[in-house]
């Protein structure tokens, strides 16, 4: 009975915890910049409630936010005292706030086709694969790349949170 109580006990509070609306996430972008707009709607469909703010000082925002220069993408977000670095997934984020790791915050450097903001509508490919575009009258041109998200800890060291 015990046990019994303590299950749907633990259920209650899952589906409680999962009911909680996420933070706002305060996204800073370059002045005009579509994929990171773009990044911030992909924010929006998952539940986030973003607040935008365009600046030409990014550089100001990323020394306060302590990211580091190494990891530096263009677009940089803050939510629930971490910071959000590039096109990172939502479900990521997510994951962040609920393990709420003793970090900086997590980090896509540069800019990865295939990441949020940053993908095509097709081909795709689920397996991390490079995916080149050969209708090109040039050359092939990539279309989705490899890459990685980035857990950035409080003494800036990385580990890989997660692969795509």
């Amino acid at each position: 009975m015990l046990k019994r109580f303590a299950l749907l006990l633990a259920l209650l509070c899952a589906k409680i915890a999962a009911a909680q609306p996420l933070p706002v996430i305060e996204v800073y972008t370059p002045t005009v910049c579509l994929a990171c707009i773009e990044w911030a709607e992909h924010l929006r469909q998952n539940g986030f409630t973003v607040k935008v703010t365009q600046t030409d000082d990014m550089e100001a925002v990323k020394r306060r936010l302590k990211v580091p220069r190494d990891l530096e993408a263009v677009p940089t977000g803050l939510v629930a005292g971490y910071f959000i670095e590039g096109h990172v997934h939502a479900d990521q984020i997510k994951e962040l706030l609920a393990e709420k790791p003793k970090a900086l915050g997590l980090a896509v450097p540069g800019l990865p086709l295939g990441a949020p903001g940053r993908e095509f509508s097709s081909p795709t490919c689920e397996t991390a694969c490079t995916v080149l575009e050969k209708d090109s009258a040039v050359a092939p041109r990539v279309r989705r790349e490899f890459y990685e998200t980035l857990l950035v800890k409080k003494d800036g060291k990385t580990s890989i949170y997660a692969r795509h």
